[in-house]
């Protein structure tokens, strides 16, 4: 299986992916999705927000144990972020049935889509949609990067946009969520291939426009100059000092500038910072004192600033009874210590379904520590164990 998916999405310069949601790389990914469930006689099924499911057993039996992740990744990253839970949940059915395991509760594997958000610009849209954390509205208003729309970019694939929104039906069928994931970070030591999560930490993204005028580069004086770009460095330069006395993290990874041309001052920058604490106080605080930065510097560049949160997530606990469970099962194999549990920086699907569902996360090891980047790794003996930690979890979750 992840010799299958490798190449699909792979950039031949950069040797990361570009999976992005409702591209041709996203296409290939859903058809590999699908061909995995039917050669496993498993039920396949598309939600009306277009993330994918493999059913074993009757889904409107309720109480349904799901695991899975996603498929897209963000530009040029990884080809572990999000494959890897999906592969090992189908490689984990496989050895469940290999053990005989007699399963009294429905199994699923699901596919979110967009769940990097890399493409439209909020993260998780597939699991938001059905948690109805985000409205059809708001999401119809999503565009890329070329102005397409998110609805016409789902009808131009195939698929029907009229559809998508909040689905408690869908919901109420599950008992428990688990999402195994590539640790992001390097946390877990050398003898912990696998962790149980415990938290996500509150986080979001906000766009900063910094509106100046353009100018010659060659001919406008200093004194005469209202450059955006100014007030921008300065602003990236100044989240990641505040972050850092915070003990919380800023980046600003993606910048637009207009008009874009090497002898012009620009007349608009934009700036998307993504900014993480480890609790909510502390990170409207860091987002605060970032802006008022901004403020104060453009206008000492004659430069206006506008900020707007284009998303945000409260800080996630895991549900404690099944987050301890998970780790009471895994604690049997003997792990030297025992199974770590370990907050997480990162968002996931599991987070947006916490607030609806009991969910739980898995993290296999990463010994670079590097994530969102072709750099990602994690061992084959990890990975195996990530798989028989899984199988282990949900045998424990659906045979009783």
């Amino acid at each position: 299986m992840w010799a299958e998916l490798l190449p699909v999405g792979r950039s031949a310069a950069s040797g990361g992916y570009r999976r992005f949601a409702w591209n041709s790389a996203d296409a290939e990914c859903r058809a590999w999705f699908e061909e995995q469930a039917r050669k496993r006689g498993l039920t396949y099924e598309l939600d009306r927000n277009g993330n994918q499911w493999a059913w074993l057993g009757d889904p409107a039996a309720g109480g349904a144990v799901v695991t899975g992740s996603h498929l897209d990744s963000v530009p040029d990253g990884g080809a572990y972020d999000g494959p890897l839970g999906v592969v090992s949940s189908f490689a984990a059915l496989d050895e469940l049935r290999s053990r005989n395991a007699e399963l009294t509760r429905p199994l699923a594997i699901v596919n979110f889509g967009d769940e990097e958000g890399a493409r439209f610009g909020v993260a998780c849209i597939g699991s938001r949609l059905t948690a109805g954390v985000l409205g059809r509205e708001a999401a119809y208003e999503l565009r890329d990067a070329d102005g397409v729309r998110l609805p016409d970019a789902m009808e131009k694939a195939g698929y029907d946009p009229a559809a998508i929104g909040a689905d408690g039906d869908r919901l109420a069928r599950i008992g428990a969520f688990v999402e195994l994931h590539v640790e992001q970070g390097r946390y877990l030591a050398e003898d912990q291939p696998v962790g149980v999560a415990s938290a996500i930490w509150p986080h979001g993204r906000w766009r900063f426009d910094f509106h100046g005028e353009a100018n010659h580069a060659g001919t406008t004086r200093i004194e005469d100059r209202r450059d955006p770009m100014l007030t921008y460095a300065n602003t990236v330069l100044s989240a990641r000092k505040k972050a850092k006395l915070a003990g919380a993290l800023a980046t600003f990874g993606k910048v637009a500038v207009e008009p874009n041309g090497t002898n012009a001052i620009a007349s608009l920058v934009r700036g998307w910072l993504d900014s993480r604490a480890a609790d909510e106080e502390t990170l409207t605080g860091l987002v605060e004192e970032i802006e008022r930065a901004a403020y104060e510097r453009g206008e000492r560049d004659g430069v206006r600033v506008q900020l707007t949160r284009e998303s945000y997530t409260p800080v996630v606990d895991f549900d404690g009874p099944l987050r301890d469970r998970l780790a009471r099962r895994l604690n049997r194999t003997g792990t030297p210590g025992g199974v770590p549990v370990l907050p997480t920086g990162a968002g996931h699907d599991a987070g947006i379904l916490a607030s609806a569902v009991p969910t739980a996360m898995l993290f296999v090891r990463n010994p670079s520590g590097v994530s969102h980047s072709p750099a990602e790794h994690a061992e084959t003996a990890d990975c195996l164990a990530g798989v028989a930690a899984l199988a282990d979890v949900l045998e424990d979750l659906a045979c009783q």
